[in-house]
């Protein structure tokens, strides 16, 4: 039952098992989840979201390692709590969602400097470590870029 729930659990109900870039298609159910459904806009329903799905992800993430090896590829609740820290707090517009979508994608591949310095952590801790860091950066990132907008009186839709 515990590998079960753990499976279950860390694999998004079974996205981590997409064909192909299971974490990008996890990631951009996360943003459509943000945009499609105003409660994650709720800064604390997110930051709920973020707490639960970290828990779950450390807890489920730990068991498969075991099970799986280091970091399996079909664990994808850690680019779910990311991708919505990427998102968190910022306006529901598509050029927002889809701005914190890239940035996240790009630091969570890319795992410049302390991403992937964080990912050595053990167990659950280092499979979640580097998606919510990602996701920090990602949304600091998107605000500068809103920022910047903002202050440069572009004519985008944010």
């Amino acid at each position: 039952m515990r590998m079960v729930l753990a499976r279950v659990l860390s694999t998004c109900f079974g996205l981590g098992y997409f064909p192909f870039a299971p974490g990008t298609v996890v990631s951009f159910v996360a943003m459509c989840c943000y945009l499609g459904f105003p409660v994650f806009q709720d800064v604390f329903v997110i930051a709920l979201a973020v707490a639960l799905s970290t828990a779950a992800g450390v807890w489920s993430g730990g068991v498969m390692e075991e099970a799986h090896g280091e970091d399996p590829s079909i664990v994808t609740i850690d680019e779910l709590a990311g991708q919505w820290v990427a998102l968190a707090a910022l306006p529901a517009t598509p050029l927002a969602g889809l701005l914190g979508f890239l940035f996240f994608r790009f630091f969570d591949i890319a795992k410049p400097g302390p991403v992937d310095r964080v990912q050595q952590f053990r167990g659950g801790w280092g499979i979640m470590a580097d998606d919510l860091l990602a996701g920090l950066l990602s949304n600091l990132s998107v605000r500068a870029v809103l920022g910047a907008v903002s202050l440069f009186q572009v004519g985008l839709p944010l």
